[in-house]
């Protein structure tokens, strides 16, 4: 389901981590909101326990998934996306591998669209429209 809705262009709209096998992690990102005093701040963002795909689809839907940026990673293994959907609020990325298939989505409801992202070291530096950050070590397992 996960690696379909990508395929076409689309996300699941319930905040998760996403993966092409259909399992999923629930995320914590409790976004900047409509107020952004924080703007230029570190966005929180912890992992959970696991999510269930045909649950969060049924029960939240799905949006088209906007595309903001495309980056290919700099080992060469594949390239990180970034954007958003709905009407502003959403962000997601997304990581594919060398032969663009999806490896996982990551959708926040609340975090805004995601515009671009620097590499340092193993480290991926995410920046949404706000200037806000959201630091991801691409060396841990759930992000490979």
């Amino acid at each position: 389901m996960v690696e379909r809705l990508w395929a076409a262009g689309r996300m699941p709209l319930c905040t998760g981590l996403y993966r092409a096998d259909d399992t999923a992690l629930d995320l914590d990102v409790p976004g900047p909101g409509a107020y952004h005093p924080d703007a230029g701040q570190p966005i929180p963002f912890r992992v959970g326990g696991p999510l269930e795909v045909a649950w969060a689809v049924a029960e939240d839907g799905f949006d088209e998934a906007d595309v903001w940026f495309e980056s290919a990673l700099p080992d060469g293994s594949g390239s990180l996306f970034g954007g958003g959907g709905g009407m502003g609020n959403i962000g997601f990325l997304a990581r594919t591998g060398e032969d663009r298939t999806l490896r996982w989505i990551a959708v926040m409801f609340s975090s805004n669209p995601f515009v671009g992202v620097r590499y340092e070291g193993t480290d991926a530096v995410f920046t949404n429209e706000w200037r806000n950050l959201l630091r991801l070590d691409l060396s841990d397992p759930v992000f490979r």
